[in-house]
């Protein structure tokens, strides 16, 4: 088993496995693939051991991911809530950052919890 950043790879398509890692996106991961000359269907597990430790290192040297990627992104987040802008503040409430509609969808941010008004309101009863 292939183990790179922390990440024990799947065997899968090397192409694939690499988005295991937090950072590394599809096109992320063929680049390093082509850059380092080894074959994007190759599975994790039949990858050579020197395939493995070039991996790690161009990924260790090139590539923001896992621990250090999450740390700078939260700093990012906490940056936008200390100084009270209004990206923050959707942060902090858990609601979308980029000017998408709340009145319907938004569920899958929110988690299916309506905070906003009007949003999931049962009627009025009639007498």
């Amino acid at each position: 088993m292939a183990r790179i950043a922390g990440i024990t790879l799947p065997n899968k398509r090397i192409e694939i496995a690499l988005t295991y890692i937090y950072g590394i996106g599809r096109s992320k991961s063929a680049e390093i693939l082509s850059k380092l000359k080894i074959d994007r269907n190759t599975r994790a597990n039949d990858l050579a051991e020197g395939d493995v430790h070039r991996l790690r290192e161009e990924i260790e040297k090139n590539c923001r991911v896992e621990g250090e990627l999450r740390r700078e992104t939260f700093a990012n987040i906490k940056r936008l809530k200390d100084i009270g802008c209004y990206r923050g503040s959707r942060h902090a409430r858990g609601l979308p950052v980029r000017g998408q509609r709340t009145k319907t969808n938004s569920r899958t941010v929110r988690g299916n919890v309506r905070r906003t008004m009007g949003s999931g309101r049962t009627k009025a009863e009639k007498t």
